[in-house]
């Protein structure tokens, strides 16, 4: 029995240790398990029959391929990675510990329950702690987001969150002021309205003169 036992103890870790790097291969490979532009293509074809249209008629023959073409620019935040955006930071501030703001960086996105386009602005500040980053690494940032599908609450922390751990600020602010199309031009059809959400961390969140002073900056 001891001898069973030792077996047991031996085989069965390494069992489990395979087991679960098989699981792992699988879930790998079903990620890279990617629809092809031409499924893409077909299933716009089908989209333009379902409003009425006919996909063969000369202004629309190519009108899937522009459209896959298109949402590959719209979407291509999913196959980039803000922190790595945000490795190249400079030391030589000469003791610099005040807030960096950054105003008006356009963005367009589309929401995620009608894919809708979210048009709008981010504003941003952070405090930096020993180091700053160059200021077109901030609208990278927005740019990485955005060109996902989105609500605007989680793009607002997104961008905030990934600002505060890749730099190790002392704080971050951000700020968006958006239209969205999915309410501007279909349902309530409210066309001038817009959406404000801000998201603050770190002195931002816990000190209000920051804060106040940021709203400042912003609104000017």
């Amino acid at each position: 029995m001891d001898k069973i036992a030792i077996c047991i103890n031996l085989i069965c870790p390494i069992i489990m240790t395979r087991f679960m790097k098989l699981v792992k291969d699988i879930d790998k490979n079903s990620l890279k398990k990617q629809v092809t532009d031409k499924q893409a293509e077909d299933a716009f074809k089908t989209i333009l029959s379902w409003i009425g249209e006919d996909p063969s008629r000369e202004g629309l023959i190519e009108t899937p391929k522009r459209v896959v073409k298109a949402f590959k620019e719209y979407f291509k935040g999913y196959s980039l990675d803000a922190s790595q955006e945000l490795k190249k930071t400079f030391g030589e501030v000469e003791g610099y510990d005040d807030m960096v703001v950054e105003k008006n960086i356009s963005f367009e996105s589309h929401c995620e329950h009608h894919i809708a386009p979210i048009i709008g602005v981010v504003h941003i500040a952070y405090l930096p702690k020993e180091k700053v980053v160059g200021l077109s690494k901030l609208a990278r940032t927005v740019e990485v987001f955005s060109k996902r599908l989105q609500t605007q609450e989680r793009l607002t922390t997104q961008i905030a969150n990934t600002l505060m751990n890749a730099l190790d600020a002392r704080g971050v602010a951000v700020t968006i002021d958006a239209a969205h199309q999915c309410m501007t031009m279909r349902g309530v059809k409210k066309e001038k309205t817009t959406t404000i959400t801000n998201y603050f961390l770190g002195t931002f969140k816990d000190d209000l003169s920051y804060q106040n002073r940021y709203l400042r900056y912003i609104t000017k």
